[in-house]
């Protein structure tokens, strides 16, 4: 048996015990002292120990530590504090402390949470405390906004934080992060050609990882350093709000667009409808992801109406099912579609969103997005004569607020009145080919390894 003034924990470079003033007996041959484990995950039995004034754990692979320190009160008395450490590969990764009236309550304390934390899978169900929050990343904090956010995130949303994460500030400690570093990460998604409304978007999406991750996990992001962000990001012009867009195509441009679609339908029957895709844009001023996601079984025919299910909503979007109504040409469009899916038009937005970008650059048609089809088809309510309410019970919207934007009166009268392509849409086309529903959610795009290389 060895005594003499040891230090509590080895030296694992040097492989021996350094000396300092505690007084322990380590034994590995004195039956009487109990053996020593490590009661975290190897359960070697390294050494036996006693005890005169510390508690020792060691063990060679997670390196759990227990002490008790004796502290002097201002009255004369004492106390004791115990102390559990447990480290993996060099770090911290929990540690905690009580404090006892008695030394023998803390030696039994330790001897307890040494045991709880042998069990499986304790370590990875722990509350969050101060030393392991402190080592949770930006990237963490992200990744459980995701996993525990009750409602279901929008594929917008979920896109932008995902985008986030392969930025530096991702990788950044919680607790180290202030608003300069989120300012750098402004400037950095500027530079990869975004715009400063783009910008504002991330900015804003990434508030409400701000904003959550204290309350609901104890994480150490500072939601005032993020507001005091997007102001100076406001003010170095790194951010912007959106701009209303007043861009609505010309009867000429939509004439292209659906004589190049009809032309490619009539040569790949199983491509995307986009002519009628187009034109039902424009006369039921749905957008595109709506578009995709309306059902046959959600249309009340004889109401002329259609149930738009997760309708876009600034202050809830999923379940946000609402009522819509249809105009004859849309509703003509609908009778028009082959029943092949559960959906009306089952195709991915990725799909639609492709096609009708590579079709305005291969046309040379500048400046026009799908999303203007919605604002040709609000604008055109009101120039045939609709009023506030009978237009919002068509587009979904709320308020006149809301709707006012999408408004662009260039003319009295209906400028489709005469459209030939009304004819084309509304007819059933028999060489449309059965094609294979969209998944949920999905952003595959439904073309055939062929149409993937003629493009």
């Amino acid at each position: 048996m060895t005594i003499g003034p040891i230090h509590h924990r080895r030296d694992r470079q040097k492989g021996h015990i350094e000396i300092i003033g505690f007084f322990i007996f380590i034994s590995h041959l004195s039956p009487s002292l109990q053996a020593r484990s490590c009661l975290i995950c190897c359960k070697s039995r390294p050494f036996r120990v006693g005890f005169t004034t510390n508690v020792v754990t060691w063990a060679k692979c997670c390196n759990p530590m227990g002490t008790i320190i004796k502290r002097k009160r201002k009255d004369g008395t004492a106390s004791w504090l115990a102390q559990i450490a447990v480290r993996r590969a060099g770090k911290t990764v929990w540690r905690e402390n009580r404090t006892f009236e008695l030394r023998s309550t803390a030696a039994a304390w330790i001897e307890k949470r040494e045991k709880d934390l042998a069990k499986p899978g304790a370590l990875e169900n722990l509350p969050i405390g101060e030393t392991r929050r402190r080592e949770v990343t930006l990237g963490d904090a992200i990744d459980k906004y995701v996993e525990d956010s009750a409602k279901a995130i929008g594929r917008t949303k979920a896109q932008v934080l995902k985008s986030i994460k392969e930025f530096d500030i991702a990788n950044k400690l919680c607790a180290q992060i202030d608003s300069a570093d989120i300012v750098t990460f402004a400037k950095e998604k500027l530079n990869t050609g975004v715009s400063p409304q783009t910008v504002s978007n991330y900015l804003s999406h990434l508030s409400a990882v701000f904003t959550v991750a204290g309350p609901a996990w104890n994480y150490p992001l500072d939601e005032r350093a993020m507001r005091n962000a997007m102001i100076v990001a406001k003010r170095l012009g790194l951010t912007q709000k959106s701009r209303h867009r007043d861009r609505r195509p010309t009867l000429d441009e939509l004439e292209q667009l659906m004589a190049h679609f009809l032309d490619r339908s009539i040569r790949r029957p199983s491509s995307v409808p986009m002519h009628r895709v187009i034109a039902f844009a424009i006369f039921s001023t749905r957008r595109q992801e709506e578009i995709t996601r309306i059902k046959w079984a959600d249309l009340d025919k004889e109401g002329k109406r259609i149930l738009v299910r997760d309708m876009k909503n600034p202050g809830e979007k999923i379940g946000n099912d609402v009522w819509c109504d249809l105009p004859d040409p849309a509703l003509a469009i609908i009778e028009a579609m082959p029943k092949h899916a559960s959906q009306i038009f089952p195709y991915s937005t990725d799909a639609i969103s492709a096609a009708f970008t590579r079709a305005t650059q291969f046309l040379g048609i500048e400046d026009l997005r799908f999303h203007d089809l919605r604002h040709e088809g609000v604008s055109r309510l009101f120039e045939i004569g609709y009023n506030v309410p009978h237009a919002a019970a068509v587009s979904g919207h709320r308020s006149w607020t809301s709707l006012k934007r999408y408004t662009h009166l260039r003319q009295t009268g209906d400028k489709f009145a005469d459209w030939s392509w009304i004819a084309e849409v509304t007819t059933r086309d028999p060489r449309q080919r059965k094609r294979n529903p969209a998944r949920p959610g999905s952003t595959a795009r439904l073309r055939t390894k062929q149409s993937r290389h003629r493009g």
